[in-house]
């Protein structure tokens, strides 16, 4: 029973072990020479930190990357209509007089 738990500890101890060594991010080299970081998910980013930024800044610009504010309500997994803070229905409550 010992060794059992004993095996156990150490399988559980080296999978974190592991988990986190899969979590550093990977330095590479394009194939036209350039300096990247590869992180785990998929994302990658130049490790030219003036690179990145300019990078970052063009990204920006794209549609798909723009999020909905923390301080707006509503969109729920992008559906349904998002309100922003000054909009009329902002903060409204609820519409039942029984509620209110």
């Amino acid at each position: 029973m010992k060794a059992a738990c004993a095996l156990m500890l150490l399988l559980a101890a080296g999978s974190g072990l592991a988990a986190e060594l899969d979590r550093t991010p990977l330095d590479a080299t394009t194939a036209d020479g350039q300096k990247v970081r590869l992180f785990p998910n998929g994302r990658w980013e130049f490790a030219d930190t003036a690179k990145a930024a300019a990078a970052q800044k063009v990204a920006a610009e794209y549609p798909e990357n723009k999020t909905r504010p923390v301080e707006a309500q509503g969109g729920l997994f992008g559906v349904g209509r998002t309100l922003m803070p000054g909009d009329k229905d902002y903060n409204r409550g609820s519409l039942n007089p029984k509620l209110r």
